[in-house]
């Protein structure tokens, strides 16, 4: 919360109180949440009961890299490195929608490597792998 703020502060933009609660909801979450939940939530709170509020927020911080999109479950994750110019790779358990980021290097990767073969220059990239995680896997031992 503090590197968002600060963050704001420095760029001269509105962590707004709807801005600052859907970031403490992803942050307080091993799991990615839908802009309908967090809607739920911020309805609850009386932050807003209309969709473009979830999702201007959303918008926001993803703009600003404190929160990722999780294409596959059309969800959010709030950043484990915001601040840091990174390309995330997730692991999502196809059980209990438990979110992992790790890094991704796609650019110096297999991906990169036919990318240059072909004279593509990688932009962005998207990488997500469904499974299922220690604590779903029956087979697991901790």
């Amino acid at each position: 919360m503090e590197t968002a703020a600060r963050y704001c502060d420095r760029h001269g933009l509105h962590f707004t109180p709807t801005r600052r609660r859907v970031l403490e909801l992803l942050l307080t979450r091993h799991r990615a949440l839908g802009a309908y939940d967090l809607l739920e939530k911020l309805r609850e709170e009386g932050l807003g009961s209309q969709p473009p509020v979830a999702y201007r927020a959303l918008d926001f911080l993803v703009t600003h890299g404190f929160v990722h999109k999780i294409e596959h479950l059309n969800a959010y994750v709030a950043c484990s490195h915001p601040g840091e110019e990174h390309a995330p790779a997730f692991m999502i358990c196809r059980t209990c929608d438990a979110v992992v980021e790790t890094p991704a290097r796609p650019t110096t990767g297999a991906l990169g490597s036919a990318a240059r073969k072909i004279g593509f220059q990688i932009e962005t990239t998207v990488m997500e792998a469904s499974g299922t995680c220690p604590s779903c896997r029956p087979d697991a031992t901790g």
